[in-house]
């Protein structure tokens, strides 16, 4: 695949394929982990790395594994014991090197072996044939586009926290209500690719 056809892949995952507000995949830490930007923007790293190693590892599982063999039908269960490995190896870096973001990120840390988003990424590369570096950078914008929506937002609800809201929509209604505003933004990009 050439340079410009790469380039739409890349631009694709982020903006107009985005999986947090185009698909909505991944919802839960979008929720979960939203409320200030520098959480936002860790477990973006985390995302970003799980989904483009996870993406890589899987396309060498499908290929070299499952196809061969005809096991196909065993792609979920592999992939998603592929995520849950490199989860495992993201948190224990993570509480190493950063024990304040480990413990602001909690719960939806080790929530990203169930992130959709992921596993929904690993099983599309496979399904839409693309080869190993259609799969890297469909990953990686994939995962940037999940960090773009994430910090986003919890810049947003940053703001939120300090704003005028009428006592009905404070805390979570609001959020909801950004976030389906932020997808409708987000529809904008459809034609762009």
């Amino acid at each position: 695949m050439d340079v410009k056809g790469l380039f739409v892949i890349l631009v694709s995952g982020i903006l107009v394929n985005n999986f947090i507000l185009s698909k909505f995949l991944g919802i839960c830490p979008f929720l979960g982990v939203s409320k200030q930007v520098e959480t936002a923007s860790g477990m973006g790293m985390a995302v970003t790395f799980v989904m483009t190693i996870a993406s890589i590892i899987t396309y060498f599982v499908q290929h070299a594994i499952l196809e061969p063999f005809g096991l196909e039908y065993l792609q979920t269960i592999a992939f998603i014991l592929v995520i849950a490995a490199l989860v495992q190896f993201v948190e224990m870096v993570i509480q190493k090197v950063s024990p304040t973001l480990y413990q602001a990120l909690g719960v939806y840390l080790p929530l990203i072996t169930t992130n959709c988003a992921v596993l929904g990424l690993t099983i599309m590369n496979i399904q839409s044939g693309y080869g190993l570096i259609e799969t890297i950078v469909n990953a990686i914008g994939a995962a940037v586009g999940f960090s773009l929506a994430i910090i986003l937002f919890a810049g947003i609800r940053e703001r939120l926290v300090i704003s005028d809201v009428p006592s009905v929509f404070k805390g979570f209604p609001v959020a909801l209500i950004t976030a389906s505003l932020m997808a409708i933004a987000f529809l904008g990009f459809a034609g762009l690719v």
